[in-house]
């Protein structure tokens, strides 16, 4: 189902508000902390952040009825977001995307998806953790990669009481590489 004229006019002015609403908080963010992950790599167009697109949302559009239902329909009437699941434990909506055309893996829609499609993987290095689709292009590396690295290297194998396999395997799980 592609999208008409007027749908892209909606979901440009939408996807402009969107943008400029993800910079102050992301500008807020920074001023508040320092950034912990960095985004290396790029998009091999594996397409499985387009198979269940997932909105974790906040308290107040969780838990007012009314609100849930504007935004739920934004997200099918507009977005062409089909509701599967609502995840209450991390109050978030799983979706079926009817713009994904699963046989060619690609979006009919593309130059005018939505935010959260425009967003992936950027979005989760505000998680604690962030974890990406096996198979992704893209790779979480942390900010600090460097100086964790170098504190990795200087140590001695004896002082840490780690043997090779160990300490790639940590350079590993700590995103150092």
């Amino acid at each position: 189902m592609q999208d008409g004229p007027l749908r892209i006019a909606l979901k440009t002015v939408a996807r402009w508000l969107w943008r400029f609403d993800l910079s102050l908080l992301r500008a807020s963010r920074r001023l508040r902390e320092p950034p912990r992950w960095r985004l290396g790599g790029a998009c091999e167009g594996c397409a499985r952040c387009c198979e269940a697109p997932t909105l974790r949302v906040g308290r107040l559009l969780w838990f007012l009825p009314r609100t849930r239902r504007v935004f739920l329909w934004w997200q099918r009437v507009v977005n062409g977001f089909e509701l599967v699941e609502a995840d209450r434990a991390s109050r978030s909506f799983v979706f079926r995307c009817t713009h994904f055309d699963w046989q060619r893996r690609r979006c009919d829609s593309y130059a005018s998806r939505p935010g959260i499609c425009r967003d992936y993987p950027r979005v989760l290095l505000d998680q604690p953790w962030p974890e990406l689709f096996e198979g992704c292009g893209f790779k979480v590396r942390a900010a600090d990669a460097e100086r964790q690295a170098q504190v990795l290297d200087d140590a001695t194998l004896e002082q840490a009481g780690l043997d090779e396999a160990q300490r790639k395997a940590l350079r590993e799980k700590l995103r150092v590489d």
